[in-house]
């Protein structure tokens, strides 16, 4: 079994939320007027960790199978949307949250590959961990 990922956030005022995991410190925030925007929010966060795992995965499938693939890059946009404008969803009634990604892709790739790569994108991890059920344990201390 792999090592769990841990992240430790804490908060002293404010909104601002210092991030700490393993040797890497960063923030989060919200913007003004809410907050002091010195950080991104945190769906901000969520849409970087799927772009950035969309991207990596996509470059170690390219590298393995010897595709020319120059630059990757990870459009993420999230709305939400009236559950009935979605034709493929489970919800029917009220809203849900939507994430819309575009992935482009610069090298010399005929249109099998990027159909290909389009799939492998499907199966990044945290793409994966986004779609399936997630089960969230809290506690206080």
């Amino acid at each position: 079994m792999a090592q769990p990922t841990q992240v430790v956030v804490t908060n002293l005022t404010g909104l601002a939320q210092e991030i700490v995991s393993g040797g890497h410190r960063w923030r989060a925030d919200e913007p003004v007027p809410f907050g002091t925007d010195t950080g991104p929010s945190p769906y901000q966060l969520l849409l970087a960790s799927l772009g950035a795992c969309t991207s990596m995965t996509l470059r170690l499938y390219a590298q393995r199978k010897g595709i020319e693939l120059h630059e990757i890059t990870v459009r993420l946009t999230l709305s939400r949307i009236h559950a009935d404008d979605c034709n493929e969803c489970e919800t029917k009634n009220g809203f849900l949250d939507r994430i819309d990604r575009e992935i482009e892709l610069k090298g010399s790739l005929d249109e099998t590959q990027k159909q290909r790569l389009l799939e492998i994108a499907e199966r990044c991890p945290v793409h994966r961990t986004l779609t399936s059920e997630i089960n969230i344990r809290t506690s206080v201390l």
